[in-house]
């Protein structure tokens, strides 16, 4: 394997220290296009693999798709009891940004090698590395999940039998440079050596 070089690391490792978070209220048009999407999702298939195990799929949620998506959050808010003004917030959450990507699993728990822990892992690394090349692209997200990842009319309109909805990444371009929201600890005191 060929080492890269210095300044090579040096500016994907500024990239990655630089990506945060960016909520759906603050992302706007343009969206990731199409060949964007596929290189992010070229990413997250970079993840740990598990000797070839892709234990996820994703679900673009474009154009019209989002007003579907729309009705299916405000069904899911009357279904859970929330009167009207709270279904339509739910309804609205759906089209706050301008893409948004649905996350599902496939966890295989019968796999003969592959534990369901390591597909998980999988799973996550896949997401870790597409918001990274999103970010690496220019466009801002956010990965979001909350009750209506098991609202019946949802995951049966996103999931086949065998498979859960993770979440939804959404997407698009941030409003204006900012900063991260909240503070990180510091470095050393996540990583610290075993006794």
């Amino acid at each position: 394997m060929r080492s890269m070089d210095a300044s090579a690391g040096d500016a994907l490792l500024a990239g990655l220290l630089g990506r945060f978070s960016v909520g759906a209220k603050h992302l706007v048009e343009p969206a990731p296009s199409l060949e964007a999407l596929h290189r992010m999702t070229e990413a997250a298939l970079r993840a740990p693999d598990h000797a070839g195990l892709v234990p996820f799929r994703f679900a673009a949620v474009r154009g019209d798709a989002r007003e579907r998506l729309a009705d299916l959050f405000e069904q899911a808010a009357v279904l859970a009891g929330k009167n009207p003004a709270e279904a339509s917030l739910d309804r609205g959450r759906a089209l706050n940004a301008p893409l948004l990507v649905a996350v599902i699993a496939r966890i295989d728990p019968a796999h003969p090698v592959r534990t369901p822990h390591e597909q998980w892992m999988t799973v996550g690394g896949a997401l870790t590395n597409f918001l990274n090349a999103a970010h690496a692209l220019g466009y801002g997200g956010k990965m979001l999940s909350g009750a209506k990842v098991r609202a019946a009319p949802v995951v049966a309109a996103f999931c086949e039998p065998g498979e859960q909805l993770v979440g939804w990444v959404v997407l698009g371009t941030p409003r204006k440079a900012g900063s991260p929201k909240f503070s990180k600890p510091d470095a050393a005191e996540v990583m610290r050596d075993w006794p």
